[in-house]
């Protein structure tokens, strides 16, 4: 029987569809350094070649590192202690950390493959070397976590799905919203496993884990109160995290 036009789209796009989401299940491995099985779509070797080949462009972008040779001693000094005593040091990235000159914008964030910058804006805010060890490895866990891997696969699966949906049914942009939906809900997990990551992190290398939470706090007066709900953020409410962190800490301590 020969299939009409609207059919033989119908076909294509759930052929489409399907073959994402087959090469997204065969890319299902386990992080053993998380115990975690997540898809990814890059060798830590690609991870590595893209974290270096962006932290040129993410530096200018925040108009650059910051001059003082002192801060970023120090901001070296504290991510060496976490790498060097927790099992950072056993994963094949080399960490390096960069402090951003940006005096207005409040972050922080790692690139694939061991590249992690702080804002002067944040770093100014923080008021111990504990606060600055709980950002350090929260973006260390992210490192750790292959979050950017991840989301990479979730986003080419994401983009299939769109396509296919768009040549079957004339539904791209319902399928991009959905495609998007995931991807913020994962972004969210992201963050949570980091967090988590960073906690034990701050243990080992012999912070104060409780100073996550004051960073939390940070983070909350910086956005000055006006919050996007979250379940139009990548990111958790700051509230919805400390609690999480504290159990985090009780986790581990025990």
């Amino acid at each position: 029987m020969k299939l009409g036009g609207r059919a033989l789209k119908l076909v294509l796009g759930v052929a489409i569809v399907a073959f994402g989401v087959i090469r997204y299940c065969g890319s299902q491995e386990e992080n053993p350094y998380t115990g975690r099985t997540q898809a990814i779509s890059l060798s830590t070797e690609e991870e590595i070649a893209i974290g270096l080949q962006n932290a040129p462009i993410m530096a200018e972008q925040h108009g650059g590192l910051y001059p003082d040779q002192r801060l970023q001693d120090q901001v070296d000094a504290v991510g060496k202690k976490l790498v060097d005593n927790t099992i950072a040091q056993e994963t094949p990235y080399t960490y390096e950390f960069h402090l951003l000159s940006d005096p207005n914008t409040v972050n922080a964030f790692a690139l694939p493959g061991g590249q992690i910058f702080i804002t002067y804006a944040l770093y100014k805010r923080l008021n111990s070397e504990d606060q600055l060890a709980g950002i350090l490895g929260h973006e260390i866990g992210h490192v750790v976590g292959r979050h950017s891997a991840e989301r990479i696969a979730q986003s080419e699966l994401a983009n299939t799905v769109a396509t296919g949906a768009q040549v079957g049914a004339d539904a791209g942009m319902l399928a991009s919203q959905l495609g998007q939906t995931i991807l913020l809900k994962n972004g969210r997990g992201d963050e949570l496993e980091s967090d988590d990551l960073g906690v034990k992190f701050m243990l080992e290398a012999g912070y104060d884990p409780e100073a996550l939470i004051e960073v939390m706090q940070i983070l909350k007066e910086a956005g000055g109160g006006q919050r996007i709900p979250e379940f139009q953020s990548s990111h958790p409410d700051p509230d919805n995290r400390i609690e999480k962190i504290r159990a985090a800490i009780t986790k581990y301590r025990n």
